[in-house]
């Protein structure tokens, strides 16, 4: 009898440990199971933030801008307007949010950008191939150029009369880019000021000889009937297009371009070019 109990007791002993282990073994596939689906299906801190669902989520989309007629300004009649200013009221109804206009500085538009203290730059921004290397940017929506400002009667040749002398043009702007690249502007005094119309009082005060700008602003902001009519634009240096900037990557561009194409087909963009005295690009 001994032994018998003996025997069964030890049998009770392994099965029991048997069950334990078999228990712990279950224990650790259910620890390890939702960790697996973490890698399969990704996790909200993993997963690529869509850019419109972001905007749309916040329920606005704030606009980067300088005041730069006839993209973005104040009328005289104290309303906030212009080509630009029009059609992102237009995209943003299209897209279901406020649009919200941010003034900016132009020299940091792109860390703005990137910060997400802005959502786009919309202001009459020449694309060229860094910009397009930084940001996801549209289809060109507007010609343009870049233009020396003087006073009237000025005569100058070409840009090497300017040499020596004090030229204006806005940081970051394509104006300072053709100062910076033009051989003849080179041999200026080159000053960078923080918005266009600044170079247009330099000119107009006489504290600059010449300013290097967007023949948008230029066609809008000077001459008869304007604050600077003792201006003109003396020399244009390049042919460029406008373009929307959005972040690196992002699907709102795709929409924009979207809507523009069709307004452009439909003869919207066209009616609001004239209504500005702009050329569309295209």
């Amino acid at each position: 009898m001994k032994k018998k109990n003996l025997f069964a007791l030890l049998m009770a002993l392994v099965m029991t440990m048997s069950l334990v282990a078999c228990g712990g073994g279950e224990e650790e596939v259910q620890e390890e199971a939702p960790e697996q689906n973490a890698e399969s299906t990704g996790t909200p801190e993993t997963a690529f933030e869509s850019d419109l669902a972001y905007i749309e989520g916040k329920g606005n989309m704030v606009i980067g801008y300088t005041v730069y007629a006839p993209m973005n300004y104040t009328d005289d009649n104290g309303e906030f307007t212009g080509f630009d200013t029009e059609l992102a009221i237009m995209v943003c109804e299209k897209l279901g949010v406020e649009p919200v206009f941010q003034e900016i500085d132009w020299g940091t538009k792109e860390v703005e950008l990137a910060g997400k203290s802005i959502d786009c730059i919309w202001n009459g921004m020449t694309l060229d191939a860094e910009r397009e290397a930084n940001m996801n940017c549209t289809q060109p929506y507007v010609k343009n150029a870049q233009v020396v400002v003087v006073k009237e009667g000025t005569e100058y040749t070409d840009t090497a009369s300017l040499a020596g002398m004090t030229v204006v043009a806005e940081i970051g702007s394509a104006g300072e880019t053709q100062v910076q690249e033009d051989a003849g502007l080179q041999q200026a005094d080159y000053v960078g000021k923080s918005v266009q119309t600044d170079c247009l009082m330099e000119v107009k005060a006489g504290t600059a000889a010449a300013a290097v700008l967007d023949m948008t602003l230029a066609k809008a902001m000077i001459g008869e009937g304007t604050d600077y009519a003792d201006l003109a634009a003396g020399m244009s240096l390049t042919s460029e297009e406008y373009g929307i900037g959005f972040r690196k990557d992002s699907d709102i561009t795709a929409k924009v371009n979207e809507l523009m194409a069709k307004w452009m087909a439909d003869g919207t963009l066209q009616a609001l070019a004239d209504k500005y005295s702009l050329t569309l690009a295209g």
